[in-house]
């Protein structure tokens, strides 16, 4: 027979020639015209002609006397509408054409996730891509990613049976269903769901990249003060800002590690709620900000062991039992050292990309290999004096503009706390005076910090740790009573722990003319209680460079581990450390932090060595006046 020519109702193409309409499961007759032509398949051979599938749901009979050929069950064929009857039964006819194009015809509208919520109770088409896969005790949630956005979409197969196996992470898909609302939060119920191949999902993925790169563009924002060394770094955390962007918008979870100080937690809390914000704004799961982020302190000022054991093996149990993506991990305030690599070394193994922000003086020939991304500002030639809290509220602000006025008093916080001499240090506190705080203000705020993060231990302190902050706190009063009670609690324990320890501090004048001071926290100051080894070191020093007015270093050791502080001595602690490394044999030396503050470690048994060689390089240090009082805490 020969083929036919289209009807006159038949849609061309541009090329005119006739279209072929393929169908998606979840079109039902509604989408089924007369004079067009369909896609169907044979699902039954009976005397009277063959019984075809248009969709799952959509089927009908073609009569023997429509028919142009013979076929069997799961044979193709063309056909067009013929007949709806009053009982529903529906008719088709088979039409044989020398040359078509096919148009694929999806169930519902096709909607971006963004517009989801002006459509609940319809059906809709998505197309995207696969970031999770969660298999529930009923149906297999499917967290679909497009060009706005992610929603979670629910197929059910049977209870606690993997719906759609063939589907995996990161494929492209395109699925249909009706929109629900869940929880609060919209989620597609899912009727179908097609997986792409080849050049279809290529293209796919080609726009769905194009859409990404637009949607992590970070915000221009213009800087909180004017300072031409911190505009230096602004191109690096404008790539962070991207970088922590297109996590969120991939479905990554973002583990963001932080040193457990004042400056730390500047730095972590402004961005956690920006990045809270972000996730909330583009995933239509309402847990999604709680599973896709944590703040995770570290007592350390570099990624212990410890820590990265621990964070790899909730990240492979995460994508075990939620089918997550494996985390990108954002190191705050530490992560710039040699001591930091073999942590590193250890996520080389699997896909984890690490970003780092951090004011600590850097080993980038060692550290650089191994990171994504890595702003310090020792790598611009400027140094600690622009804190890793300055640096990341700018970062918060870059990816949610809308805290500006909610930050302003941040900055100053992380300076004051971590004893930043910047010559922008003044507007940082004007900045924080137009929110009605006073310079003593943010000091105890400081404090208070350092206290509350010292009794809670790993725990991130959530709530606690936002009011003594004044970040996303809904009560001011309550913030400034938290405040004076943690910052005088703070101030009792020190004074404490210095009229135990301040009689057994040792002094010498070194030939550089520097004072000395030496005390055994281990033996001569309470443990195990605020203030910790570090801060009793330094609140030492601090009493000293006052008592004095002159050059002050400042040594606080026990068995296996000394604390650096120094004023007015041009130190160059991790330099020393490296010397150390090379010079004492079977010494364990390690260790790190800035110019004028650090801390070291070393085995037991070599202690007295290690010490006496440390002392020899302080007195051949040369004397700094502009390092006078610029002690960053560890």
């Amino acid at each position: 027979m020969s083929p036919q020519t289209p009807d006159d109702g038949a849609e061309v193409s541009a090329d005119g020639v006739p279209t072929v309409y393929n169908l998606a499961d979840g079109c039902s007759l509604d989408d089924v015209e007369r004079g067009q032509y369909y896609q169907a398949t044979v699902n039954g051979v009976v005397a009277y002609g063959v019984f075809v599938d248009l969709t799952d749901g959509l089927s009908g009979l073609v009569h023997e006397s429509n028919l142009l050929g013979t076929y069997d069950v799961g044979d193709e064929l063309l056909v067009e509408l013929s007949e709806v009857r009053e009982d529903g039964d529906v008719s088709f006819e088979e039409v044989e054409l020398a040359d078509y194009e096919t148009e694929r015809v999806d169930a519902g509208e096709s909607v971006a996730v963004a517009d989801l919520e002006d459509t609940v109770g319809s059906t809709v088409t998505l197309e995207g891509e696969v970031v999770q896969i969660k298999q529930t005790g009923g149906p297999t949630i499917f967290h679909v990613r497009d060009e706005s956005g992610v929603v979670p979409c629910a197929a059910f197969e049977e209870a606690g049976v993997r719906a759609y196996p063939q589907v995996e992470l990161d494929d492209v898909i395109r699925l249909t269903g009706r929109v629900e609302m869940r929880e609060a939060a919209v989620q597609i119920e899912v009727d179908s769901l097609e997986r792409y191949e080849g050049e279809a999902a290529e293209d796919a993925r080609e726009r769905l990249a194009d859409a990404l790169d637009d949607y992590a563009e970070p915000n221009a924002v213009e800087p909180m003060v004017e300072w031409g060394a911190f505009e230096k770094l602004r191109p690096d955390l404008e790539r962070v800002a991207r970088r922590l962007r297109e996590a969120v918008l991939e479905g990554r979870p973002i583990r963001m590690r932080h040193h457990a100080d004042g400056d730390g937690l500047c730095a972590s809390v402004p961005l956690q709620l920006a990045l809270e914000r972000f996730i909330s704004e583009h995933h239509h799961d309402p847990d999604a900000p709680r599973h896709l982020l944590k703040r995770l302190p570290s007592k350390a000022p570099f990624y212990e062991m410890e820590d990265v054991t621990r964070d790899l093996n909730f990240a492979l149990e995460n994508r075990t039992r939620h089918g997550q993506k494996l985390p990108l991990l954002l190191m705050l305030d530490n992560g710039s050292t040699e001591e930091d690599t073999p942590a590193y070394r250890n996520l080389a193994h699997y896909d984890v990309p690490i970003v780092v922000v951090d004011h600590h003086h850097p080993d980038p020939d060692a550290v650089g290999p191994l990171v994504d991304e890595h702003v310090n500002p020792y790598l611009h030639d400027e140094d600690y004096r622009i804190t890793t809290g300055m640096m990341s509220v700018e970062l918060a602000r870059m990816i949610d503009p809308s805290l500006t006025d909610e930050l302003g008093h941040v900055p100053a916080v992380a300076g004051l706390a971590d004893r930043s001499q910047a010559e922008v240090m003044d507007e940082f506190v004007e900045l924080a005076a137009e929110k009605g705080y006073s310079e003593a203000d943010l000091r105890d705020v400081g404090e208070a910090l350092d206290y509350a993060t010292f009794w809670l231990k790993y725990n991130d302190g959530r709530e606690l740790i936002n009011d003594a902050l004044n970040v996303a706190c809904d009560d001011r009063e309550r913030h400034e009573e938290l405040v004076e009670f943690l910052a005088s609690r703070a101030e009792r324990d020190v004074d404490k722990q210095l009229d135990a320890a301040t009689s057994h501090v040792e002094h010498e004048r070194l030939d550089n003319d520097a004072h000395l001071y030496r005390i055994d926290v281990e033996n001569y100051a309470h443990r195990f209680t605020y203030p910790a080894p570090g801060k009793t070191t330094g609140e030492i020093h601090g009493r000293k460079v006052e008592e004095t007015g002159d050059p002050v270093i400042t040594i606080g050791y026990g068995p296996d581990f000394a604390v650096l502080r120094s004023d007015g001595v041009r130190l160059d602690i991790p330099e020393m450390v490296e010397e150390l490394v090379d010079e004492i044999d079977g010494g364990g030396v390690s260790g790190g932090g800035h110019l004028v503050v650090g801390s070291i470690k070393f085995v037991e048994g070599m202690r007295e060595d290690v010490i006496s060689a440390l002392v020899e390089k302080m007195a051949d240090a040369e004397l700094d006046e502009d390092l006078a009082a610029t002690l960053p805490d560890e």
